[in-house]
């Protein structure tokens, strides 16, 4: 009998047959989900999939009320370990005026500074900000018993894309995280389009904040002429979606519209919030919109049009057709969307509304979208930490990771965020990445559970459960884990292969990679 040598080659081949027959099945008849398969299947879509243990927690509490207690996240406690590390968190904690006094432009040197100093305190948001927003989003992804609240978190990041990468965002981008996307994440769309809207990262990434009208008192420096960045993407990626009909005269109207909604600085400096509307700034004439004229009164004036396009049809459409995608199938179902898009407008853009539809509906249960949809790169690392209880106490190897499969936190420079789809994910190289990736967590030595502790946090702080460092990963407890996820041809393919290489064999094989 030969020996199985290199578990990368192995689990790439077992992948691509593992991913045909899936394939193959989804176009036959099947019977109905098991219980099992049920609680496996809402750990998968409403979670980044099972931790030890959740499986049967939610066969035991039942499918329907996992459901209802996911969709009201305040009704499940957190752990008190978990709020503890975050609370040692300190630039976690500041708002975002907080953050530009004492990150931002205020803090920089004096002129007379040398370059270097001026290039130190330029990086200090590198050095200090990002890696507790990194580590935040991490513990409770894969800590948070409240997951779909994280999921659609990470939903609404991507929706409302801001690149990290961009000056004075990278500031903003965790607060803007924490506190307007994660607290109105299962909430009203009308709501969260607007704290969107109003927040500085939002204003300064796409540059509404320089935008000003034609001719206007201080329309001048960096600050003169009209910026349709926003009003583009509001319409494009943030409600109606292309080819929903809008014209670049609804953009312009919208953009004129937009004029004077800016980033308050000197405000922030003195502690106040980051939005303020400078009528010095705006755009007063009349404008047409979507077929509706809109008179010029100034700030009043935005909050009509974000009411017009939050209630709007093809918005209600526009954000159906992406539910579905995330959470049944790559190509959406047009009678499921349908039904998700009335919802959405009977319930004046109740996000859970629309989910409980969702959860409710015969496509979300039937088996042809059962074990189907191929993870990203983000779902991929977040379910295999999970599923191995492994402690996230150094975000660096994640971080890298990430990068290397294209999925980097907050690190997508355009607008429209990364795709969720097996077709932007699915290649060899990236498969090799990932078998590379979880057989370093195989024997337990990863650097991701030791290392660079941020300030603050206890060195032994992990995820609950968490293996002891250097402790290898037993085969049998993950298969246990994720039972029903694995299939009897990857399980026969595992039990033959070395104990050493089976935890590699099964975080690699095509069951695992779906969700």
């Amino acid at each position: 009998m030969s020996t199985i040598r290199n578990p990368g080659v192995l689990s790439i081949a077992l992948l691509l047959g593992g991913l045909a027959t899936l394939n193959a099945n989804a176009q036959t008849t099947q019977p109905p989900l098991s219980d099992s398969e049920k609680a496996l299947h809402v750990l998968n879509r409403l979670a980044y999939g099972p931790r030890p243990g959740d499986v049967d927690a939610v066969r035991h509490i039942g499918i329907k009320r996992y459901i209802e207690q996911q969709l009201n996240p305040d009704s499940v406690p957190m752990p008190a370990d978990l709020t503890d590390k975050l609370s040692t968190l300190s630039t976690y904690q500041l708002t975002s005026s907080q953050l530009y006094q004492q990150y931002g432009p205020p803090s920089f040197p004096p002129n007379t500074a040398t370059p270097e100093e001026k290039n130190m305190a330029r990086q200090r948001a590198n050095k200090e900000i990002t890696p507790q927003v990194h580590f935040a989003r991490l513990w409770q992804a894969t800590e948070s018993p409240r997951q779909l609240q994280e999921v659609m978190t990470e939903f609404w990041f991507n929706h409302f894309n801001v690149f990290e990468g961009k000056e004075w965002v990278r500031y903003w981008d965790g607060e803007y995280e924490k506190d307007v996307l994660r607290p109105n994440a299962l909430g009203n769309f009308r709501q969260l389009l607007g704290a969107v809207a109003h927040h500085p990262a939002m204003l300064y990434y796409l540059d509404n904040w320089l935008s000003s009208g034609v001719n206007t008192p201080e329309a001048k420096g960096r600050f003169k002429g009209l910026n349709e960045n926003y009003g583009r993407e509001l319409l494009e990626l943030h409600t109606m979606g292309v080819d929903s009909g809008y014209t670049q005269a609804d953009v312009i109207s919208l953009a004129r519209i937009l004029t004077g909604w800016t980033i308050d600085q000197k405000g922030m400096t003195d502690g106040q919030p980051g939005f303020v509307f400078n009528p010095r700034r705006h755009d007063f004439g009349d404008k047409v919109f979507l077929g509706q004229t809109i008179k010029g009164s100034g700030y009043q004036e935005g909050e009509q049009a974000l009411d017009i396009l939050a209630r709007h049809p093809a918005t209600a459409h526009f954000v159906a057709a992406k539910l579905v995608r995330y959470f049944v199938s790559d190509k959406p179902e047009p009678v499921l969307t349908e039904k998700l898009a009335r919802r959405f407008l009977s319930s004046d853009g109740d996000i859970k509304a629309v989910l409980h539809t969702l959860f409710d509906s015969p496509e979300f249960w039937a088996r042809s979208n059962y074990q189907t949809q191929f993870k990203t790169p983000y779902q991929y690392v977040v379910s295999s930490l999970r599923a191995t209880a492994t402690p996230v106490l150094n975000v660096k190897p994640i971080d890298g990771v990430l990068n290397q499969l294209g999925q980097p936190l907050y690190g997508w420079l355009t607008p429209e965020g990364y795709k969720f789809s097996e077709e932007a994910w699915l290649n060899p190289d990236a498969l090799l990445r990932r078998i590379n990736f979880v057989n370093s967590l195989s024997n337990g030595k990863t650097p991701i559970a030791r290392g660079e502790v941020p300030a603050g946090v206890a060195s032994s702080a992990g995820a609950v459960g968490g293996p002891a460092f250097g402790t290898p990963i037993d085969p049998q407890q993950l298969i246990q884990t994720l039972t029903p996820t694995l299939a009897q041809y990857s399980l026969s393919t595992i039990s033959a292969a070395p104990a050493n290489l089976q935890v590699g064999l099964i975080l690699g094989s095509p069951d695992f990679m779906k969700r």
